[in-house]
């Protein structure tokens, strides 16, 4: 699994939750993901979101997979926010 890109986000809150930034991903050599949401409770709580399209969600994951995604997506933020840069690997 691998970041492919990662932006931290310049989306306005949405109510309770705020996008803390958008990302790509690579899960393995056959599938890459695109445009996902790495989103923010209000208790601190992060999790991440797919895509949608229309009202409809372009994905789900198991909730190991999701905790692995959204611990990937916030190591990468941090390294990114740390030297003021965007991702690109």
């Amino acid at each position: 699994m691998k970041i492919l890109e990662i932006h931290p986000s310049r989306i306005p809150d949405l109510g309770f939750v705020r996008v803390v930034a958008t990302f790509d991903i690579e899960l393995n050599d056959s599938v890459r993901l695109y445009a996902l949401k790495l989103m923010e409770a209000p208790d601190g709580r992060r999790f991440v979101y797919a895509p949608q399209a229309g009202s409809r969600r372009t994905a789900t994951f198991a909730r190991p997979l999701a905790e692995e995604i959204t611990s990937a997506a916030n190591e990468q933020l941090k390294a990114v926010t740390a030297n003021g840069t965007h991702s690109k690997n």
